[in-house]
């Protein structure tokens, strides 16, 4: 028997109906990328959306013209002109070097600050536990992150933020990225164009053939356009986006037991 079956749940309404979203990303056009339709529909509702990027981005790249310092400008410009097209209202960094970051206490503290300062319905971040995932910064920002979720509610917790004027809070949604095991769909048909707009702001992630890069953007574009194609045909959308969506209780002792 599951938590779900137990509390059957309308998880997709979790998240169109949230009031305030905290997405923790590991670099610079993680969200727009992953959930970018979604950040945009729930934009448009109403909703206050809050980035928080673990690293500075200053590593992904294959251009040995670029360096890490100017990458890291570059990426951070890029992502604040992204955000506003989404409608992404807050930008927060933690500045750690992109490719090193470690879920850390330090790192698990910062991300409950910001938990206890945004305040949010729901916890967005990346699915840790996707197999084969082999970046190092998605494994170890989605671990941090469903930790901080787990936590920022408890009053014994980094009691040093009590001092700062901030008080514990609870998250009541968690909702993972780039997850093999969804379960939810959201139809992005209306906002596919904005996601798109929006990743098209990150052009040094996007170079051209001829040089050294990911390739042009009109791949990733048709990639990303046929991917939420298929995800949508499952229900019946044009275009949809998916993600795992759970509960702080369902996390906790593997009570969902990865359903």
């Amino acid at each position: 028997m599951y938590v779900s079956e137990l509390f059957p749940i309308d998880r997709a309404s979790l998240l169109i109906k949230a009031k305030k979203v905290l997405a923790v990303q590991a670099h610079p056009d993680d969200f727009d990328f992953f959930a970018g339709g979604i950040i945009a529909k729930l934009a448009q509702r109403g909703c206050e959306i809050t980035y928080l990027t673990t690293t500075d981005g200053s590593r992904s790249t294959t251009n040995p013209k670029i360096t890490p310092e100017k990458l890291a400008e570059t990426r951070m410009k890029e992502q604040e002109r992204a955000a506003k097209i989404l409608g992404v209202k807050h930008l927060m960094w933690l500045g750690y070097t992109d490719s090193e970051f470690q879920p850390t206490l330090e790192a698990r503290g910062k991300i409950i600050r910001a938990i206890r300062q945004t305040r949010p319905d729901v916890l967005m971040t990346l699915d840790p536990w996707l197999p084969y995932e082999a970046h190092p910064d998605h494994v170890n920002t989605g671990l941090a992150a469903c930790w901080a979720a787990m936590l920022s509610g408890f009053t014994n917790v980094n009691q040093e933020h009590f001092s700062e004027g901030l008080e514990p809070h609870q998250v009541s949604t968690v909702c993972l990225a780039i997850s093999a095991k969804y379960n939810t769909y959201v139809d992005i048909t209306e906002t596919m164009d904005l996601k798109i707009q929006a990743l098209a702001q990150h052009k040094s992630q996007f170079q051209s053939e001829t040089e050294v890069g990911l390739g042009p953007f009109e791949i990733w574009e048709t990639i990303i356009k046929s991917v939420a194609e298929g995800f949508g045909r499952e229900k019946g959308m044009k275009y949809a986006e998916v993600f795992k969506v759970l509960t702080p209780l369902e996390m906790h002792c593997n009570l969902s037991l990865a359903r």
